[in-house]
């Protein structure tokens, strides 16, 4: 049986959980999200509890997967997620400009990049913060943008997630100077 499908999802205060056909609405202070429920999963809102539950064993998956989906949905309307972007390495920077993070790396030209309604950014010191309640999208976007110059190993040079840790790699050894 699934260890993660069992455990109910709670239900904090502010935080309203509805049925819509085969749909689950979450509306919270920090927004509202939507998900599609699969038919092999049922669910049901029981004293600021959501269950889960399935019919047959061949859907274990499904029955995981809808709560841990359900659960980050209810954490993202009450608390948000966060990520956190450093841009490291000489002349590397970024700026926030209206509704567009607008990034210098190195290339010949900057990269504009447009952040998608509900998320939001915030620049200090290199360090690009983005806050959602929606924890996929969030993680979409963050790693698109670390795709725009992927930490290199030997300087660390580029974008990486505040919590990476960046295998370094030894450079080259000369074999001595010239005799």
């Amino acid at each position: 049986m699934s260890r993660i499908g069992k455990q109910p999802v709670q239900i904090p205060s502010g935080v309203e959980v509805k049925l819509e056909g085969s749909n689950i609405l979450v509306s919270g202070p920090l927004g509202q999200l939507t998900q599609a429920i699969r038919p092999e999963v049922k669910v049901s809102i029981e004293n600021s509890q959501v269950i889960f539950s399935i019919d047959s064993d061949e859907h274990k998956s499904y029955w995981g997967l809808t709560r841990s989906l359900v659960n980050s949905m209810v954490q993202g309307v009450s608390k948000g997620f966060t990520k956190i972007l450093e841009i490291i390495g000489i002349g590397y920077r970024v700026e926030l400009k209206k509704e567009y993070v607008v990034f210098f790396l190195g290339h010949s030209h900057e990269i504009w990049y447009e952040i998608p309604l509900g998320i939001k950014a915030t620049v200090k010191d290199n360090k690009l913060t983005l806050t959602s309640p929606n924890k996929q999208q969030l993680g979409q976007v963050s790693a698109v943008i670390r795709s725009f110059r992927e930490p290199e190993p030997y300087k660390g040079k580029g974008i990486k997630y505040s919590t990476e840790v960046v295998k370094r790699k030894a450079g080259k050894t000369g074999k001595g100077g010239k005799k």
